[in-house]
């Protein structure tokens, strides 16, 4: 389900009950399209995000971490200038638009009390963020800048009059009566669902399909009280937050979805639920926009590294022909006395078959018979040479696929700032060219580690890409902490501080070093562990790489829930 008209209204109306007279006391702007609000209301503070991301557009209170950057955009340091400090008087929705309006009091430089009005809209694509003045109607900046030659209805710059969107001539559904609704549709001209997306303003079409599969006879009367039913129900804020997941996709929404057949969980109000729909995934939008090149650098340099295997060991096969040239060289020299240069085969009988038959061995016209051996002893020892060599290049090769294999896999679950490392484990890698004007870490920063708390409160450290993997195996546990990793696959390293951490723990342990593996789609995935002391890294290993003895190994399911969990419990 998509963020529509009664998801804004529920999100708004929880939003005045937490929010309302609350003070702002910062603001930060982890991303270029996302904000974060600290919001100080009735004896409790509050983490407000406001986001334009267009894949991921949404405004709901979060308990999830970010990093905020070093120096501030200039778009975070105005909001500063002119909100923080500033109280927010009223949160309102216009009719059952996908527009959030916050009306915020505060005061200028001499002391006057001023309003602004932060608006958020909620599109898609063309979600936005915009600080009005509330006297003059005039925008003072947005998240988005859309000039005149981008859109000549709506001008999205600081100094212009903020328009709103404009009106799709579309019913509320919450100002409607039975006989409006029955007259508004066809119902000649079938799909009822579609005719009331296009007829009534804020209905994702999942709550057309849902007021369709309420209505049990399929008649008008039937339908038109299904509709008012669930009406009530928004107008009176009678809500059941939920996440649906079906074969196909997962869905959220804040009324019941019973037309739908899969795992529902339910939470207990709707910022719960958007904070645990959206874990991870605008994230990872962030960083497949950010990391698309070192994605694509990595694939390539995969697929030619996969390409070299059939080579090799069609070589190697080639190769094995070795022995037959000795063979060849070995014969000429024993029948060396009946034969003669200038024959282009000799029929030799074969003295190291039982049964010593006869064997054609090709002969060069312009050598002599002992030319001719010596020329197959040469093959032979190159040949013999060469296996070694190709058995060692597909030992790299293989070793080379994993390790890229490995980066991938990390990119997959990676933070902007683990990107950037993996960047840089590149570069010094000579994979990359070093980029210039790019200020890097000092050589003793200490990468971060992400921790997580099992619910028997014992700590669960992870590495995210190799640089954190070393660290946090090589030089942050102790000898007797818990390893774990996924058996033969991609993943990060996992450490348990304890010793012999109860059984609970090590599987919700395992659950997260499956999660944060190649395996995360797959079921009953091989962990082993083993204590700390028992890994080591060999002499000149890539980065992450290590071997480990006097294992164990259990089997996990990876379940995104349990991980997301367990990271809240260390908020």
């Amino acid at each position: 389900m998509s963020f529509d008209g009664i998801m804004t209204r529920a999100i708004t109306h929880e939003l005045t009950e937490h929010l309302s007279k609350g003070k702002i006391t910062k603001i930060y702007q982890p991303f270029p399209t996302e904000l974060i609000f600290v919001i100080r209301s009735k004896g409790k503070s509050h983490k407000l995000l406001l986001s334009a991301n267009a894949s991921y557009p949404r405004v709901h209170i979060t308990e999830q971490q970010y990093e905020n950057p070093k120096v501030p955009p200039m778009f975070c340091m105005l909001l500063r200038k002119h909100l923080e400090g500033g109280v927010i008087d009223e949160i309102e929705q216009p009719g059952m638009e996908r527009i959030l309006i916050f009306n915020i009091a505060s005061r200028n430089e001499i002391g006057d009390i001023t309003h602004k009005r932060l608006i958020v809209e909620i599109m898609g694509r063309h979600s936005n963020i915009s600080l009005v003045d509330a006297d003059t109607d005039l925008i003072l900046d947005c998240v988005k800048h859309i000039p005149p030659s981008q859109n000549r209805y709506r001008t999205l710059l600081p100094g212009s009059p903020y328009v709103f969107p404009p009106a799709q001539d579309k019913i509320n559904p919450l100002e409607t009566d039975e006989e409006t609704f029955i007259r508004k549709l066809d119902f000649n001209s079938g799909k009822i669902d579609r005719q009331i997306v296009q007829q009534f303003e804020g209905l994702a079409p999942i709550v057309a399909n849902e007021i369709v599969h309420g209505s049990q006879l399929g008649n008008k009367q039937s339908l038109s009280s299904s509709f008012m039913t669930l009406m009530e129900k928004v107008k009176s804020h009678d809500y059941s937050p939920q996440m649906v997941i079906t074969d196909k996709k997962e869905y959220f929404s804040v009324i019941e979805l019973s037309h739908l057949k899969g795992e529902a969980t339910r939470f207990e109000d709707v910022s719960t639920l958007l904070d645990r729909f959206y874990f991870g995934k605008a994230e990872r939008d962030r960083v497949k926009q950010r990391a698309s090149d070192l994605e694509r650098f990595l694939r390539n340099e995969l697929k030619k590294n996969e390409q070299k295997i059939p080579k090799l060991k069609s070589t190697l096969s080639n190769s094995e022909k070795a022995d037959t040239f000795k063979l060849y060289g070995e014969l000429i020299t024993a029948n060396i006395y009946q034969l003669e240069r200038g024959m282009n085969k000799a029929e030799v009988p074969n003295y190291y078959d039982e049964n010593a038959e006869m064997i054609t061995i090709p002969m060069d016209t312009q050598k002599t018979p002992s030319e001719n051996a010596q020329q197959y002893f040469k093959k032979y020892n190159k040949m013999k040479n060469s296996i070694e060599h190709i058995h060692q290049q597909l030992d790299e090769t293989n070793d080379e696929i994993r390790y890229l294999e490995s980066l991938l896999q990390q990119l997959e679950s990676a933070s902007a700032s683990d990107v950037e490392e993996i960047r840089e484990e590149l570069e010094d890698g000579h994979y990359l060219k070093k980029r210039k004007n790019v200020q890097k870490r000092k050589k003793n920063d200490k990468p971060s580690i992400e921790r997580y708390r099992s619910t028997k409160d014992v700590d669960i450290w992870v590495g995210k890409n190799n640089k954190q993997n070393d660290y946090l195996t090589n030089k942050f546990a102790n000898a007797y902490d818990t390893w774990l990793h996924t058996k033969d696959i991609p993943g990060s390293h996992v450490v348990i501080r304890d010793s012999e951490p109860d059984e609970t723990t090590l599987m919700e342990a395992a659950n997260i070093a499956a999660y944060f593996s190649k395996a995360k789609h797959s079921g009953s995935v091989p962990v082993d562990y083993t204590h700390i002391k028992h890994v080591k890294k060999p002499s000149g290993a890539k980065p992450g790489f290590v071997t480990y003895d006097h294992q164990k190994t259990i089997h996990v399911t990876p379940d995104e829930d349990l991980v997301y969990q367990l990271r809240q419990r260390n908020s």
